[in-house]
């Protein structure tokens, strides 16, 4: 039988790609057992690729996840999409689980937090249970010195750990920085009453802080296709404000505004009844970060996107895939939101 001297190297090749690859050494060791040079082991590494004796897969999740980041910053023309995928065969079996689902979500914006957020940031926090489960994953040991905000005063009825005063004072502590809070109730009885506690001192010091503010991190309510969002309860809004409300189109809110399918603020009297940040100021923040799950929320976040209020989108892999297909079918047939 012909053997070719050179065949010798195939089986180098695949033990330089099995202690590699498999035995995780580095190329320095590989040379040091294989007798060869770290270039000889890198010219191996790269034949065995070459050749396909290694291959490299990406689960599917992943990979969908990608492509639906990549087409949705496209389609929508905002900055910067990141789609929160399962970490794990369970997380695959148990996305059906809106909780589940929401926790991976919050997972990937602590993440992102943790990689932009930077000596000298102003950081503004609305309140919600998605921002909640953030602030539960973010990392104690990372100190930046950076100041944290209400962009918007309390809701009366709220879950006392979803409140945007506790969020603030938590992410304050996580990264041993300074807080700044509205220490009062965003929905006033009146708009007098809401213009003079604005002119107070302390709540007047926040206000000031809104125009610094580089960073917002909220969630959003939806109120479209059906309405959904906490603030639509009794014990946060009344029937003749919601009434008032959904006369106006509303279909989603954030930052305790809301806003109608083009993102404008629905023009009710809850507009000039809440302390929170004004819309347009919030607008001008350079990176506004939207973190939501679930599907039910797609129209709001399309509202949000149309009105400029979206700079970066944390979202779950379904949410992703309703957004492109409320898109897709919007451009062909010219009737969702125009009908709404």
């Amino acid at each position: 039988m012909y053997i070719d001297k050179f065949d010798q190297s195939t089986f180098l090749v695949l033990k330089a790609a099995y202690l590699y690859y498999i035995s995780e050494k580095s190329q320095n060791q590989i040379a040091e057992e294989l007798g060869i040079s770290v270039t000889t082991v890198s010219r191996l590494l790269k034949r065995a690729k070459e050749e396909k004796i290694i291959e490299f897969v990406i689960r599917d999740p992943f990979v969908e996840c990608i492509e639906v980041e990549r087409q949705l910053k496209e389609l929508l023309g905002i900055k910067e999409v990141i789609i929160a995928p399962a970490v794990s065969i369970e997380d695959i079996d148990n996305q059906e689980d809106p909780e589940n689902v929401k926790k991976l979500v919050a997972l990937e914006a602590a993440r992102y937090l943790q990689r932009i957020i930077k000596k000298g940031d102003v950081i503004g926090f609305t309140w919600g249970s998605t921002v909640y489960q953030m602030i539960n994953y973010l990392n104690p040991a990372q100190k930046v010195e950076a100041d944290f905000v209400t962009l918007h005063g309390s809701l009366a009825s709220s879950v006392a750990e979803w409140d945007v005063r506790t969020l603030v004072t938590r992410s304050a502590k996580a990264f041993s920085g300074k807080k700044h809070i509205l220490l009062t109730d965003t929905l006033m009885s009146s708009p007098e009453i809401t213009e003079l506690l604005k002119n107070e001192k302390s709540i007047a010091q926040v206000y000031e802080m809104f125009d610094r503010v580089n960073i917002a991190i909220n969630g959003i309510g939806a109120f479209y296709p059906k309405t959904s969002t906490v603030l639509a309860k009794p014990e946060y809004l009344p029937p003749k404000d919601l009434d008032e409300l959904r006369a106006q189109g509303v279909v989603g809110d954030l930052i305790v505004r809301f806003i109608d399918i083009n993102g404008k603020e629905c023009d009710t009297s809850l507009k000039d009844r809440t302390l929170s940040i004004e819309l347009e100021q919030f607008k001008k923040i350079p990176k506004k970060i939207t973190i939501a799950s679930g599907i039910h929320k797609a129209y709001a976040i399309m509202a949000a996107v149309r009105g400029g209020l979206i700079d970066t989108l944390i979202i779950d892999s379904k949410l992703g895939i309703e957004l492109l297909n409320i898109w897709k079918i919007d451009r062909k047939e010219k009737r969702i939101f125009r009908n709404l």
